[in-house]
């Protein structure tokens, strides 16, 4: 803008900024709502207006006086989602190096792991129960839970893991086994350095999907609920505002993991940034002199 002169706006712009409010309002409102009515009173009650201001659903989440002990369930969620993130994080990898070679067979392997992400949630749930039952074995979180999870990390790790490995510069690995490296000093050295912010990437998606993930494991929990279960469970019986203070405490756990999978990015890039500058100074200026 020159001496007063109003910029000029594109045509538009306002009906935009008002969507994109309106669209902002609908995500992230009911987030809002959720977390104002977990800070209810002791007599407060699931809707407005609030009754009294405290931290006594918090509390009751912590040490539970009333229908509905979270605890379990969350420690369930979590070590359900830690093991899911690790084996989505192998298997994705294995699979990225597997296609960057090719293999007999692997059009129609993709497709059928891309299969699992269209399969309606509920009918994979209960597929799984349904397998179960006819072994006559009893489906618990830590079983057909995990295979219900991992039907939807793996397909979409492996997606990000071919995105990642066709950005891969096969030059480098080129100019590593010209200075002698082997195959598993090559992986080590070089592949896992380089596509450690993608297996980081991988990683946080496997936790978050598997920690909220309701529909593949409403029907193969078995007797102990994972913490999305047992919030859909309560709800249906006899809710109170300590399931909005644990909606609140889920939101933050998560937020504070997507935060702490960014920072790790950030750290693993800086690192490896340093390393490129750190060989660039050593090896550069003898690599254009013999030029």
């Amino acid at each position: 803008m020159k001496g007063g002169e109003k910029v000029r706006r594109a045509p538009g712009f306002i009906p935009r900024t008002i969507f994109f409010w309106v669209f902002m309002l609908f995500l992230y409102g009911p987030i809002a709502v959720i977390a104002i009515l977990s800070f209810q009173g002791p007599q407060g009650g699931l809707t407005f207006p609030m009754t009294g201001f405290s931290l006594h659903w918090f509390k009751d989440v912590i040490d539970p006086t009333y229908i509905g002990d979270f605890r379990w369930p969350f420690g369930r969620s979590v070590i359900l989602a830690l093991i899911v993130m690790a084996m989505t994080v192998l298997v994705s990898f294995l699979a990225g190096l597997a296609y960057r070679k090719g293999f007999r067979g692997g059009t129609v392997l993709f497709y059928l792991v891309i299969t699992c992400l269209v399969a309606p949630s509920f009918l994979v749930s209960l597929g799984i129960g349904l397998g179960f039952a006819n072994l006559e074995m009893q489906t618990q979180w830590w079983s057909g839970g995990l295979g219900a999870h991992l039907s939807w990390t793996i397909p979409i790790g492996v997606l990000i893991m071919l995105a990642v490995f066709a950005r891969f510069d096969r030059s480098l690995e080129e100019a590593a086994r010209d200075l002698g490296a082997t195959e598993w000093q090559n992986l080590r050295n070089v592949v896992i350095p380089i596509m450690a912010p993608g297996m980081i990437a991988v990683g946080l998606f496997g936790f978050t999907l598997s920690y909220d993930e309701f529909p593949r494991t409403s029907l193969v929990t078995g007797t102990a609920n994972t913490l999305p279960v047992e919030m859909v469970a309560v709800t249906g019986t006899a809710a109170t505002p300590s399931l909005y203070a644990v909606g609140t405490m889920t939101t933050v756990f998560s937020l504070a993991v997507i935060i702490i999978s960014f920072v790790a990015i950030y750290f693993v890039q800086a690192r490896r940034s340093g390393r490129a500058r750190s060989i660039q100074a050593r090896y550069g200026p003898k690599s254009d002199s013999a030029g």
